[in-house]
C-alpha cells in the first residue's frame, strides 16, 4: 500500500483540481496544495499518518493565508432590484376594494394592475395608495 501512496495523493490533488475548475469560488484549491505536499512527503516517510498530517497542515495553512486575500478581492455582492421592486414607494389607485388584511384587492400602479393587500385597514375603490413592499406577486399597500 505504501508504494501506491504517492499516486493516491496525486490522484486526490487532481480530483480536487477538477472540482475547483468546475466551481468558481475557490472551494477546494487548498486541498490541491495539501495533496501535492502529501505526495512529496511520501519521498521522506512511508508513514500514512504523517502524510495525512502534512496534507491537513498544508491545506489549513493555504486556507489561512489565501482566505483574507480572496475576501479582499472578491466583489461585494450588491442587491440588484428586479423590475417589480421599482414599484416600492410608488403611489397608485385602488381598482377593486381591499376589504381587510386577509382579502386581496387590486390596485393600479404605473399603469399596471396588481393584486394587493392592506397592512392596516380596508381601502375602498378609488382611494390613493402607496406601495410599502412586495410579497410574492402581491403588493402590500397603505392608504395615502
Amino acid at each position: 500500500m505504501e508504494q501506491y501512496m504517492p499516486f493516491i495523493w496525486i490522484g486526490f490533488a487532481v480530483v480536487m483540481a477538477v472540482c475547483e475548475a468546475l466551481t468558481t469560488q475557490l472551494v477546494s484549491i487548498w486541498f490541491v496544495f495539501g495533496g501535492i505536499a502529501a505526495a512529496i512527503s511520501t519521498v521522506f516517510t512511508p508513514s500514512i499518518p504523517i502524510q495525512s498530517a502534512v496534507f491537513l497542515i498544508v491545506s489549513l495553512l493555504c486556507l489561512i493565508i489565501t482566505r483574507p486575500l480572496v475576501k479582499k478581492f472578491k466583489k461585494k455582492s450588491r442587491i440588484i432590484n428586479t423590475n417589480a421592486d421599482r414599484l416600492v414607494g410608488q403611489s397608485g389607485v385602488v381598482t377593486m376594494d381591499i376589504q381587510d388584511c386577509d382579502t386581496v384587492g387590486q390596485v393600479k400602479v404605473n399603469g399596471e394592475v396588481w393584486s394587493a393587500l392592506s397592512k392596516d385597514a380596508p381601502i375602498p375603490k378609488g382611494s390613493k395608495i402607496k406601495v410599502l413592499s412586495i410579497e410574492g406577486v402581491k403588493l402590500i399597500v397603505a392608504k395615502l
